[in-house]
C-alpha cells in the first residue's frame, strides 16, 4: 500500500495499481487502505477479520499482508478461486517453470472452439445467434488451446493460478466492454475483429505479472486465510472475530452477477441456464433482472417505509414495476446478513460497511441511513456514518453526482 494517494475509501478506482489487484480489472473494489484504516482504529487488538462479500480478496489479502488471520464468504464461485489465488502462498519459480511449457502445448492445440465451449451459451461463440457473437472463433480457439494446456497441469493451486489470469484476460480479447449497465458490444466490432493471436502474448504477459507478484510478497505471514463459498446470509464463518469489514452489492438494480457472465461461462463454472438461475437467485435482492419472489421489507425503520411508499405511488412510472419491492427484499437480505455477522462477532467489536445509495424516479434510498434505523434494535449500536465518495446518478436523473457512498461503523452490543 505505501505513500499511495487514494482518492476516496469507497472505491480503487482512478488509484495507482497495485500488486494482485492487477490480475483482473474490478470495477467495484474498495482500496486495501480502508482494510489497514479500519484495523489501525480499532481501539482492540485485530487478530481476525471477516469479510462476508469477498468479491476481488481485497480484505482477504490485505489482512494476510498486515498479519492478521481472515475469514472470507464469497457466493460465486470464479470469485472464490481469484481470492484463494491471490492469498496462496505459491512458490514463484514453480510457476515460473510451468509457463513456457504451458505456452508451447496451448500453442499447437486446435481444438474446435464450439464444441469445447459447448455449455456457453449460443452468442458466446463465432456465427453466435442473430449474427452475434462475444467471441470469434479464432480468438476462442486459442483460449480453449489455452485452458486445454491448464487442465494438463498436475498441480490444482496452479492450474487455479493460470486459469484465474485466464479470467483477467477474457474481456479485453472479446467483441464487448463491460460498464455500468453490464455488457455491451463494443463499437464497429464486425469491422474490428480481436486478433487471435494477442490472446497468448497477453496471457503470458499478464502471467508473468502475477509471478513477479507473487515473488515480491513472497514473505507474507503465515497467519489463516479461509475462503468460503455460499450465502453471506447463512454461511458460518468458523469462529467469533475481532472485526468485519465488508461491502455489499447496493440496491442500484445492477446483476453483478452479469459482471463475471464470461469468466463463468468460458471457464467452466456455469454448465447450462437453470445453474446459472441459482447462482443469481442466491444473491442478495439488489436487482429486478431476474423474476424472484421478494422478501417483506423489515420492522424498525421510518424511511424505509416511507421510501418504499414513495416508490409504490409513482410504480406506474418506474421503468421495473417490481422495484419498490426488490428494495424492501434487499434491505431485509442485508439484515439477515448483519444477524450471520452478529454471531460471528465478538461482543463490542466493530462492523464496518461500505454502501451506496440509489435513486428511482427521482426517490432517494438512503442505504446507510436506512440501515442505522433497522441495526439499532437488532443488537448494534451506530459508532459513526461517514460519506466517503459521492456517485453518480443516472442519466435518467441528470448524471449529477449526488449519491453518497458511506462507510457505516456498527459495534456489536452484550447480548
Amino acid at each position: 500500500m505505501g505513500n499511495r494517494q487514494v482518492s476516496h475509501l469507497g472505491s480503487n478506482g482512478g488509484a495507482e495499481p497495485l500488486a494482485f489487484q492487477r490480475w483482473h480489472h474490478f470495477k467495484e473494489a474498495f482500496p486495501p487502505e480502508l482494510i489497514r484504516r479500519m484495523i489501525d482504529q480499532d481501539e482492540g487488538e485485530v487478530k481476525s477479520c471477516l469479510d462476508v462479500f469477498g468479491g476481488s480478496g481485497t480484505t482477504a489479502l490485505s489482512c494476510q499482508l498486515l498479519g492478521v488471520s481472515s475469514t472470507t464468504i464469497e457466493i460465486n464461485p470464479f470469485l472464490v478461486d481469484v481470492i484463494k489465488a491471490k492469498v496462496t502462498k505459491y512458490a514463484a519459480d514453480d510457476l515460473a517453470v510451468e509457463l513456457d511449457p504451458l505456452l508451447k502445448r496451448a500453442k499447437a492445440k486446435r481444438p474446435d472452439p464450439r464444441k469445447f465451449f459447448d455449455q456457453a451459451p449460443p452468442t458466446f461463440i463465432e456465427p453466435g445467434l442473430n449474427e452475434r457473437w462475444v467471441f470469434d472463433a479464432s480468438v476462442a480457439m486459442r483460449l480453449a488451446g489455452l485452458l486445454d494446456a491448464i487442465e494438463e497441469i498436475e498441480n490444482v493451486e496452479i492450474q487455479r493460478f493460470y486459469r484465474v489470469i485466464v479470467g483477467g484476460i477474457l474481456t479485453e480479447v472479446s467483441n464487448v466492454v463491460i460498464n455500468g449497465k453490464g455488457r455491451r458490444y463494443r463499437r464497429n466490432w464486425r469491422e474490428r475483429p480481436r486478433d487471435a493471436s494477442s490472446v497468448l502474448k497477453l496471457f503470458a504477459a499478464r502471467a508473468q505479472n502475477a509471478i513477479d507478484d507473487v515473488r515480491s510478497f513472497a514473505d507474507r505471514s503465515e497467519v489463516s486465510v479461509k475462503v468460503k463459498s455460499g450465502d453471506a446470509r447463512e454461511t458460518h464463518p468458523g469462529k467469533r472475530h475481532d472485526l468485519s469489514v465488508f461491502s455489499p452489492p447496493y440496491p442500484n438494480s445492477f446483476d453483478y452477477t452479469d459482471i463475471y457472465n464470461l469468466e463463468l461461462w468460458m471457464l467452466g463454472y456455469l454448465n447450462d441456464s437453470e445453474e446459472n438461475r441459482k447462482l443469481r437467485k442466491e444473491t442478495l435482492s439488489s436487482h429486478v433482472q431476474l423474476q424472484r419472489d421478494f422478501a417483506p421489507p423489515p420492522p424498525g425503520s421510518k424511511q424505509l417505509d416511507d421510501t418504499i411508499d414513495y416508490l409504490k405511488e409513482i410504480r406506474d412510472g418506474l421503468w421495473n414495476p417490481w422495484i419498490p419491492e426488490m428494495v424492501g427484499g434487499y434491505f431485509a437480505d442485508l439484515m439477515k446478513v448483519l444477524r450471520n455477522v452478529h454471531r460471528n462477532l465478538k461482543v463490542e467489536r466493530r462492523c464496518c460497511i461500505v454502501v451506496g445509495d440509489s435513486r428511482y424516479g427521482g426517490v432517494l434510498v438512503p442505504t446507510a441511513k436506512i440501515l442505522a434505523e433497522l441495526t439499532e434494535s437488532d443488537g448494534w449500536s451506530v459508532h459513526s456514518s461517514e460519506p466517503v465518495r459521492a456517485m453518480r446518478s443516472s442519466a435518467q436523473h441528470g448524471g449529477s453526482a449526488d449519491l453518497d457512498e458511506t462507510l457505516l461503523i456498527l459495534v456489536r452490543d452484550p447480548d
